[in-house]
């Protein structure tokens, strides 16, 4: 495998030096990067002056490095013990959050104890990382068990309920990111199909939903087109039968020619029913081979279709009835429905310009002119990497990254070399928060995601960030410290 663990990676009882030297990187780099963005031209500070933004990060920063050192001294065992009691905690914390915290910037998920600004959702993400080790390396466990897939599923979205509810949808998509381990772990590449194939279908049925083709918006249309095209590929992979794939792509793309054929004659065609014709032909012709042959797997195709197409109808409900006006207007705006440069728009918009004006080499250190002028908001916390862009150019922005792709390809080679199923594990989980964090932040500052506020980790301003983020990659760093040799 590509993370086997060789002769470059240190034996038992060493901390592994490499991820460490990433972590102190990252956490520097960061400290300076938020100087630059808070940097104020009227009333320049010093990197030390503690009443600055870069002076807070800084205590933040010494207090992280003793929390490390701490983390490392704990032994193995605790985590995995107590890992039950640490989930407890951080949901009653979560539902205490909820009903004490003051609303800030829109949502409630801040606990403010004198001086100290806390955000329990952070923490949360190594809970729910050791919480899912210790469940697995529970003996003879198997997680596609009914009861299992159960209580894993229960313990990834309990705490996504209650950070919703608290209004942080970006935090709460964060624990998502789980789905990883899950798929480390046994669960089949079909349920990672089945989400991707839900946000494709999101996309077109919201961004071509203003057109119509009679009984279909454009969006609908091209998505049953997608959804016959997926039933068709399913019975190619699962059941291996070409001829049959064939002739169901080949029967369903007959229908669509005679209505083109038809329309040369003056008949009014609504390709809308001509779509649907095609989906219920594909559903009958799945429920067909499954009587006729006794495979389940025709059934599940089946339920896919009608799931599939279930969803889709749904998709405009959700969008307009369910989430927030903002959250719609955020989401207008990254598909391109919206440009709103003075609204939901102007954070991505004012981005880009940073990012955009940086050039290849950058305008260098404290000289970015969207970032002294303050027109990025947030620059210093979620939008961090439009200093990056801005003052280090395209060349140190692809820097950035590729010390962000290696230290993730880092955690995922710990994580291959541990010998229990909680350690590696665990590091799936370290792996996979690391990495979601890292792409969707990028994302959005870009403007190829929507804007959902979670942090660039050890980059951006915060202090629950900071420590969440040590305390999840230090937890790790402790049990590979202390795997048992092969």
């Amino acid at each position: 495998m590509i993370y086997q663990a060789n002769s470059e990676i240190p034996e038992k009882g060493k901390v592994d030096k490499v991820t460490v030297i990433f972590y102190l990187l990252f956490v520097f780099l960061g400290w300076l990067n938020i100087y630059a963005a808070s940097f104020d031209l009227e009333n320049a500070t010093g990197l030390f002056d503690l009443s600055s933004r870069a002076g807070m990060q800084l205590i933040w920063m010494g207090t992280s490095f003793l929390l490390a050192f701490a983390l490392l001294k704990i032994d193995t065992a605790f985590y995995e013990t107590y890992a039950f009691l640490f989930y407890l905690a951080g949901i009653l914390l979560l539902v205490v959050t909820l009903l004490v915290a003051q609303e800030i910037n829109g949502s409630r998920s801040w606990l403010i104890i004198g001086p100290v600004r806390l955000q329990p959702a952070e923490f949360m993400k190594f809970i729910i990382a050791l919480t899912l080790a210790r469940v697995f390396n529970s003996y003879s466990f198997h997680l596609m068990e009914r009861k299992n897939l159960w209580l894993v599923s229960a313990i990834i979205l309990l705490p996504v309920i209650l950070v919703i509810a608290q209004s942080e949808t970006g935090t709460a998509l964060v624990y998502l990111s789980f789905i990883l381990v899950l798929y480390r772990e046994g669960l089949p590449g079909g349920f990672l199909f089945m989400g991707i194939a839900a946000i494709l279908y999101f996309i077109l049925g919201i961004r071509f939903s203003d057109n119509q083709m009679g009984a279909l918006s454009e969006g609908e249309f091209a998505t049953v087109i997608l959804i016959i095209i997926f039933s068709a590929a399913m019975i190619w992979n699962y059941i291996k039968r070409l001829n049959t794939f064939i002739t169901l792509l080949l029967s369903a793309a007959a229908i669509f020619l005679l209505a083109y054929v038809a329309s040369f004659f003056s008949f009014n065609i609504d390709w809308g029913i001509v779509a649907i014709t095609a989906l219920s032909y594909t559903a009958l012709y799945l429920l067909y081979h499954f009587f006729r042959y006794g495979q389940k797997a025709y059934l599940y195709i089946f339920l896919f279709l009608i799931g599939s197409f279930a969803f889709l109808e749904s998709v405009e409900y959700v969008f307009y009835d369910v989430l927030q006006p903002h959250q719609q207007m955020r989401i207008k705006v990254t598909l391109g429905m919206e440009q709103d440069l003075r609204g939901a728009g102007y954070h991505v918009g004012q981005s880009k310009i940073a990012i955009g004006s940086g050039g290849l080499t950058g305008k260098g250190f404290l000289n970015g002119t969207q970032t002294k002028l303050k027109y990025v908001p947030e620059q210093d916390t979620d939008f961090i990497f439009c200093t990056i862009g801005e003052e280090h150019g395209f060349i140190g922005s692809t820097v950035v990254l590729l010390l962000m792709m290696f230290f993730v390809l880092r955690l995922l080679r710990l994580a291959e070399r541990q010998t229990t199923v909680f350690g590696r594990t665990y590091g799936y989980g370290v792996a996979g928060v690391f990495l979601f964090h890292m792409i969707v932040n990028i994302g959005m500052v870009i403007g190829i995601m929507p804007v959902i506020g979670i942090p660039l980790p050890f980059f951006s301003y915060g202090g629950s960030s900071l420590w969440g983020f040590t305390i999840l990659l230090f937890i790790f760093l402790r049990i590979d410290k202390s795997r048992k040799r092969s």
